[in-house]
C-alpha cells in the first residue's frame, strides 16, 4: 500500500490543498507535517469554498482521518475557530481530527514578538504573516516551548506559562512596549479543555495505521523554496517544508514512504520579500495575477508573479526526490500569446548550473528565457489530456523534458473534477 508525500515545488501557493483533497479519496489518513496557520489551502467543492489553515485538506472527505503532526505549531484559538467554521457547514471535525501531543503551541506573546521583530528598523523585512509562527519555532528549538501534552494539563501549563511570559515581556520592554495579559492563562486553559479530546500520540497512530495496511498521505505547507534549510534564507519559513520534514514532523520513518509528489503552478508566484529570478514586472505579471486570482488565501496580499523557472524546479526536485510533478493552473495561461520559460541562470554573463546559496547572488541572477507558443483557447475545466490544445500539451511536454521530472497530473481549474491524471505515469500507480 502506497504512502506518499505531497508538497510544494516552488514558493508555496501551488494548489496543494486541492490536490490533497482530490487524492484523499484514495487514502485513509491525511497528515500535515509542518507550518502553522500562516499557510492557507483553498479547496472548491461545487459552489462551496473552504479555506483550511491548520487542518489537513482530507477533513473534507467523510470518514477520512486528518492528523496535525508534531512538526506543526498550533494556535489553539485559531484552531478552534477553524473547527467551528467547518462544523457550521456540516463537517464532523471532532471525530475526524487527531492532534499530536508533541506539537508546539502558539500563544499571544509569540504574535507580539514577531510583530516587534518584523517592524524593527535594523532587521531584514521577511514579509511574515505576524501570526507567531517563527517565534513559536524559536522557542521549540530553544527548548523553552510549550507542547500540546503540557498545554492540556492544567497544572503543567500553569507552571510553564509564567516563564514564557517573563521572557517575552522582557523583549517587549526592550522596545518600549508594555503588555497586559491578565486573562491569557484562563482563556487558554479553557481552549485546552476543548482541544484535549482530539489529542493523540499521532506518531503511534500513524505507525499503527501503516502496519495495519492503511494508506497515509503526508501534506506539506508552503513550498520547498521556503524551507528553513534549502530555501532562499532568510526569506523562508521557520520549518522544514521539504520532504525530509515529513518524517521528522510526523514520526513516520523514510522507509515507510513510497512516493514523493511535487506540486507546481504552470507559472510561478511568490509572497513577501526575497529574490525571484523569473518575476514578470511588466503587464504579463499583472495579467497572470488577475487571471489566476493571485492573492493570499490567508492574508489577501497580492502575489508576485512570473514565468516558470526550470532551474528552480530542478533544484527542488533534487532536494525532494520527486517521483512525479503535478502542474496546476494551466488554464491561467490560456490568453497568453507567447509563454516565456526561464531555462537557465546567468551571473556576470556566466551560465550557472547550481542554485546560489546566498540571496544576494540569486538576486543578481539574469534569467535566460525560451519562448513557446501559447494556445489562445480555453482549457478551463478540461478533464481529459487528449482534449487539451496541441500547444498546451506541447507546453506540458516542454516542462517535463526540461526539468527531467515526469508530469503526472494537470489541473485546469479550482474544482476537484477539473484535474487529469495522466495514464501510465508513476503518479497513477502511487495513488492507485
Amino acid at each position: 500500500m502506497s504512502n506518499i508525500i505531497v508538497l510544494g515545488a516552488q514558493w508555496g501557493d501551488e494548489g496543494k490543498g486541492k490536490i490533497v483533497d482530490l487524492f484523499s479519496e484514495r487514502f485513509d489518513i491525511v497528515a500535515r507535517y509542518q507550518g502553522g496557520h500562516n499557510a492557507g489551502h483553498t479547496v472548491y467543492i461545487g459552489s462551496n469554498k473552504y479555506v483550511l489553515k491548520l487542518i489537513p485538506s482530507g477533513i473534507l472527505r467523510p470518514g477520512k482521518l486528518a492528523v496535525i503532526g508534531n512538526g506543526v505549531v498550533v494556535d489553539p484559538a485559531a484552531l478552534m475557530e477553524e473547527i467551528e467554521t467547518l462544523e457550521r457547514v456540516g463537517i464532523d471535525v471532532r471525530t475526524q481530527l487527531a492532534i499530536s501531543n508533541r506539537a508546539h503551541v502558539i500563544l499571544p506573546y509569540h504574535r507580539l514578538v514577531e510583530k516587534i521583530s518584523e517592524d524593527s528598523p535594523d532587521r531584514v523585512k521577511i514579509g511574515t504573516t505576524a501570526r507567531g509562527i517563527g517565534p513559536a519555532y524559536e522557542d521549540k528549538i530553544g527548548r523553552r516551548g510549550i507542547r500540546i501534552a503540557d498545554f492540556i494539563d492544567p497544572k503543567a501549563f500553569a507552571q510553564a506559562y509564567p516563564a514564557l511570559r517573563r521572557d517575552k515581556q522582557a523583549v517587549a520592554r526592550a522596545f518600549g512596549i508594555t503588555t497586559q495579559d491578565d486573562d491569557v492563562l484562563e482563556r487558554y486553559q479553557e481552549l485546552a479543555g476543548r482541544i484535549k479530546p482530539m489529542v493523540r500520540d499521532t506518531a503511534v497512530l500513524l505507525n499503527d495505521a501503516v502496519r495495519a495496511g492503511k494508506r497515509v498521505m503526508l501534506e506539506g505547507a508552503q513550498g520547498t523554496m521556503l524551507d528553513i534549510d534549502h530555501g532562499t534564507y532568510p526569506f523562508v519559513t521557520s520549518s522544514s517544508a521539504a520532504a525530509g520534514g515529513a518524517c521528522t514532523g510526523t514520526g513516520l520513518a523514510p522507509t515507510r514512504i513510497n512516493g514523493i509528489i511535487g506540486v507546481s503552478k504552470a507559472y510561478i508566484t511568490r509572497v513577501g520579500g526575497g529574490p525571484f529570478p523569473s518575476e514578470s514586472l511588466d503587464s504579463y505579471g499583472d495579467r497572470i495575477r488577475k487571471a489566476g486570482n493571485e492573492f493570499g488565501s490567508v492574508t489577501g496580499r497580492p502575489r508576485r508573479c512570473g514565468w516558470f523557472d526550470v532551474p528552480l524546479l530542478k533544484y527542488t526536485a533534487a532536494v525532494n526526490g520527486f517521483d512525479s510533478l503535478i502542474v496546476t493552473k494551466l488554464d491561467v495561461l490560456d490568453e497568453i500569446e507567447e509563454i516565456k520559460v526561464c531555462v537557465a541562470y546567468k551571473i556576470d554573463g556566466e551560465l550557472i548550473e547550481d542554485m546560489p546559496p546566498r540571496v544576494e547572488d540569486l538576486a543578481r541572477v539574469e534569467a535566460v528565457y525560451e519562448t513557446v507558443p501559447g494556445w489562445m483557447s480555453s482549457t478551463h475545466g478540461a478533464k481529459r489530456y487528449q482534449d487539451l490544445p496541441l500547444a498546451a500539451k506541447n507546453y506540458v511536454s516542454f516542462l517535463q523534458e526540461r526539468t527531467g521530472v515526469e508530469v503526472g497530473c494537470v489541473s485546469t481549474g479550482p474544482e476537484r473534477n477539473q484535474t487529469m491524471v495522466l495514464r501510465g505515469t508513476r503518479l497513477e500507480k502511487l495513488i492507485g
